[in-house]
Protein backbone atom coordinates (compact mmCIF):
# COMPACT_ATOMS: atom_id res chain seq x y z
CA UNK A 1 0.00 0.00 0.00
CA UNK A 2 1.43 3.40 -0.94
CA UNK A 3 2.13 6.04 1.71
CA UNK A 4 -0.75 8.19 0.43
CA UNK A 5 -3.18 5.25 0.59
CA UNK A 6 -2.08 4.49 4.16
CA UNK A 7 -2.56 8.16 5.04
CA UNK A 8 -6.03 8.17 3.45
CA UNK A 9 -7.08 5.04 5.35
CA UNK A 10 -5.63 6.45 8.60
CA UNK A 11 -7.54 9.65 7.93
CA UNK A 12 -10.76 8.01 6.77
CA UNK A 13 -12.75 9.32 9.72
CA UNK A 14 -11.52 12.87 9.05
CA UNK A 15 -12.28 12.58 5.34
CA UNK A 16 -15.76 11.31 6.16
CA UNK A 17 -16.34 14.29 8.46
CA UNK A 18 -14.88 16.72 5.90
CA UNK A 19 -16.93 15.32 3.02
CA UNK A 20 -20.02 17.36 3.92
CA UNK A 21 -19.44 20.97 2.94
CA UNK A 22 -22.38 22.34 0.95
CA UNK A 23 -21.07 25.92 1.05
CA UNK A 24 -17.65 25.23 -0.45
CA UNK A 25 -15.62 23.16 -2.90
CA UNK A 26 -12.12 21.94 -2.08
CA UNK A 27 -9.84 18.90 -2.13
CA UNK A 28 -10.70 17.20 1.17
CA UNK A 29 -7.57 15.01 1.16
CA UNK A 30 -5.27 18.01 0.68
CA UNK A 31 -7.16 20.08 3.27
CA UNK A 32 -7.00 17.32 5.89
CA UNK A 33 -3.29 16.86 5.16
CA UNK A 34 -2.67 20.58 5.72
CA UNK A 35 -4.70 20.52 8.93
CA UNK A 36 -3.02 17.36 10.21
CA UNK A 37 0.44 18.80 9.71
CA UNK A 38 -0.30 22.26 11.12
CA UNK A 39 2.26 22.85 13.86
CA UNK A 40 0.55 25.89 15.35
CA UNK A 41 -2.94 24.54 16.10
CA UNK A 42 -3.76 22.52 19.19
CA UNK A 43 -5.78 19.31 19.12
CA UNK A 44 -8.91 21.16 20.16
CA UNK A 45 -8.40 23.92 17.59
CA UNK A 46 -8.06 21.26 14.89
CA UNK A 47 -11.25 19.63 16.18
CA UNK A 48 -13.05 22.96 15.94
CA UNK A 49 -11.92 23.28 12.30
CA UNK A 50 -13.09 19.76 11.41
CA UNK A 51 -16.42 20.26 13.21
CA UNK A 52 -16.95 23.59 11.42
CA UNK A 53 -16.24 22.33 7.88
CA UNK A 54 -19.94 21.84 6.96
CA UNK A 55 -20.69 25.49 7.78
CA UNK A 56 -17.58 27.19 6.36
CA UNK A 57 -17.92 29.43 3.33
CA UNK A 58 -15.70 29.12 0.28
CA UNK A 59 -13.82 32.24 1.43
CA UNK A 60 -13.20 30.72 4.88
CA UNK A 61 -11.95 27.44 3.41
CA UNK A 62 -9.70 29.28 0.94
CA UNK A 63 -8.28 31.43 3.75
CA UNK A 64 -7.61 28.40 5.97
CA UNK A 65 -5.81 26.66 3.11
CA UNK A 66 -3.71 29.79 2.51
CA UNK A 67 -2.85 30.07 6.23
CA UNK A 68 -1.89 26.38 6.46
CA UNK A 69 0.24 26.58 3.30
CA UNK A 70 1.95 29.78 4.52
CA UNK A 71 2.61 28.16 7.91
CA UNK A 72 4.16 25.15 6.22
CA UNK A 73 6.47 27.37 4.15
CA UNK A 74 7.53 29.43 7.17
CA UNK A 75 8.43 26.32 9.16
CA UNK A 76 10.40 24.97 6.18
CA UNK A 77 12.43 28.20 6.16
CA UNK A 78 13.21 27.76 9.87
CA UNK A 79 14.17 24.09 9.56
CA UNK A 80 17.90 24.70 9.09
CA UNK A 81 18.15 26.90 12.20
CA UNK A 82 15.46 25.40 14.43
CA UNK A 83 15.44 21.79 13.25
CA UNK A 84 15.27 20.17 16.69
CA UNK A 85 12.44 22.43 17.85
CA UNK A 86 10.48 21.85 14.65
CA UNK A 87 10.99 18.08 14.89
CA UNK A 88 9.61 18.24 18.43
CA UNK A 89 6.58 20.16 17.12
CA UNK A 90 6.09 17.57 14.37
CA UNK A 91 6.12 14.74 16.94
CA UNK A 92 3.67 16.65 19.13
CA UNK A 93 1.39 17.34 16.13
CA UNK A 94 1.42 13.64 15.18
CA UNK A 95 0.54 12.62 18.74
CA UNK A 96 -2.21 15.24 18.79
CA UNK A 97 -3.63 14.01 15.49
CA UNK A 98 -3.75 10.46 16.83
CA UNK A 99 -5.49 11.77 19.95
CA UNK A 100 -8.01 13.63 17.78
CA UNK A 101 -8.65 10.45 15.77
CA UNK A 102 -9.38 8.63 19.03
CA UNK A 103 -11.78 11.41 20.10
CA UNK A 104 -13.75 11.07 16.86
CA UNK A 105 -13.83 7.27 17.11
CA UNK A 106 -15.13 7.56 20.70
CA UNK A 107 -17.79 10.05 19.57
CA UNK A 108 -18.84 7.73 16.74
CA UNK A 109 -19.03 4.73 19.10
CA UNK A 110 -21.14 6.72 21.58
CA UNK A 111 -23.50 7.82 18.77
CA UNK A 112 -23.84 4.26 17.49
CA UNK A 113 -24.56 2.98 21.02
CA UNK A 114 -27.17 5.70 21.56
CA UNK A 115 -28.81 4.78 18.23
CA UNK A 116 -28.83 1.09 19.18
CA UNK A 117 -30.32 1.89 22.59
CA UNK A 118 -33.01 4.04 20.98
CA UNK A 119 -33.81 1.27 18.50
CA UNK A 120 -34.21 -1.18 21.41
CA UNK A 121 -36.50 1.26 23.23
CA UNK A 122 -38.57 1.77 20.08
CA UNK A 123 -38.82 -2.00 19.52
CA UNK A 124 -39.89 -2.54 23.13
CA UNK A 125 -42.52 0.19 22.86
CA UNK A 126 -43.80 -1.34 19.62
CA UNK A 127 -44.00 -4.78 21.22
CA UNK A 128 -46.03 -3.26 24.08
CA UNK A 129 -48.37 -1.59 21.63
CA UNK A 130 -47.13 1.94 22.39
CA UNK A 131 -46.08 4.42 19.76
Amino acid sequence: MSEQNVQISDNAIFLELASIHPLSEFDEVAFIDLLEHSLSLSVFEKKRVVDAIPTLSQFQIDELIKVFEDEREEFKKLLSKEGDTIRDLVVKAKEGWNQLREIYFAERTAREKANEDQAKIDALKASLGEE
